[in-house]
């Protein structure tokens, strides 16, 4: 008990001398795709978001084949602006995925995707926590509002039925 009070201290001490504190948002949306779970999940690793995800390239640091297992590292650029991605669970099987992303100087996110069987559909639920680690984190992180993200992650059944479409 006495080493986490000293820690919240530090933690004070620290954010009152920076006169920084990084501000949350934590969001969620679903919507429903026609496949099986496990289907569903596969188009939510970085090689299955690629075939959808609009200007989507991962670089893998580990595996570098870019396999999907918990532990892998990759990296995104958009918008200017270079992401660090772990897959922190992976569970397929059961429709899992989480992941941890960082965007060095702006913000932190942890990401998770639930796919589950509802009718002769599946229910995909996405959900991302954003922490600012600075001004222009924090402004990202008050600018994701529920409709913002509602809508963002709405564009995402039509871009997966269009590249399903090409195949």
């Amino acid at each position: 008990m006495l080493h986490r009070e000293l820690g919240e201290e530090r933690r004070a001490h620290r954010a009152a001398l920076s006169g920084f504190a990084g501000e949350r948002a934590a969001r969620e949306h679903s919507f429903l795709l026609p496949m099986a779970p496990q289907d569903a999940i596969a188009l939510f690793t970085p090689e299955g978001e690629r075939a959808w995800a609009e200007d989507w390239d991962p670089a893998y640091v580990y595996p570098a084949a870019g396999t999907a297992v918990e532990g892998m590292v990759f990296t995104t650029a958009a918008a200017g602006e270079e992401t660090l991605w772990l897959l922190t669970k992976y569970e397929p099987a059961q429709g899992r995925a989480e992941y941890a992303r960082i965007t060095p100087g702006s913000r932190v996110a942890m990401v998770k995707v639930r796919c589950e069987e509802e009718g002769a559909q599946t229910r995909v639920t996405v959900s991302y926590t954003i922490t600012g680690l600075s001004a222009a984190g924090n402004a990202y992180a008050r600018d994701m509002t529920a409709r913002r993200f509602a809508d963002y992650i709405e564009t995402w059944p039509a871009s997966i039925a269009k590249a399903r479409a090409e195949e």
